[in-house]
């Protein structure tokens, strides 16, 4: 087992959920914390502990994404009309490597921030090494031609478990994706129940 592999069940057992919905996650055995002393861990959390919680649960399904990064996006969503919440997800949502991950390009949110940065991702036609950078509606994200052949790509396309969203639109054929819409919460299937006003009530106290 890598160490990625490792913090990431770790996350899940905190959280007590399978975030990502992995079939091996230990929370699909037990629900309790790491540790010795997990088991005892399952305190009624206060309003702070809730909106830290459900923070750390967003934050933490998007991958390797810092706290000064996240914190950005909070800011832009209250920025902007709408839904604070809503606009969130759309953020988090339009975020490169998330839209390799929905169309079904790789397994994984982790495998996508990697598949990205190591340049096998073009964005109308030119290469995007940057997993952070904002896709807009109308945009084409495909795999470049010298990637398709990449194992990592044929196992994730015939994927079983999860689906690709409505807002987007994906040609496993040409490897190639269209992000059709922002998302509202509602659109994206989270595994587990994502809260992001609550993440708005915590950065804005």
């Amino acid at each position: 087992m890598t160490k990625r592999h490792e913090a990431k069940y770790k996350i899940d057992r905190r959280m007590g959920e399978n975030i990502w919905g992995r079939p091996k996650s230990p929370v699909n055995k037990r629900e309790y914390g790491p540790g010795q002393h997990g088991q005892r861990r399952k305190g009624k959390l206060s309003d702070f502990g809730t909106q830290l919680r459900a923070k750390q649960k967003l934050k933490g399904y998007y991958g390797s994404i810092s706290e000064k990064q996240f914190r950005r996006y909070y800011a832009e969503a209250t920025r902007m009309k709408g839904d604070a919440g809503e606009n969130l997800i759309g953020l988090l949502e339009r975020r490169l490597d998330a839209v390799v991950y929905r169309a079904k390009f790789v397994s994984t949110v982790f495998a996508a921030r990697q598949f990205v940065s190591h340049g096998h991702v073009k964005v109308n036609g030119k290469r995007v090494n940057v997993p952070s950078y904002l896709v807009k509606v109308g945009d084409v994200v495909e795999v470049k031609e010298a990637s398709k052949q990449l194992t990592v790509v044929i196992e994730a396309a015939g994927l079983a478990e999860r689906d690709v969203p409505d807002f987007i639109e994906a040609d496993h054929g040409k490897m190639a994706a269209k992000f059709a819409r922002i998302p509202g919460l509602s659109d994206v299937p989270y595994p587990v129940q994502m809260e992001p006003n609550l993440v708005i009530e915590f950065y804005s106290r």
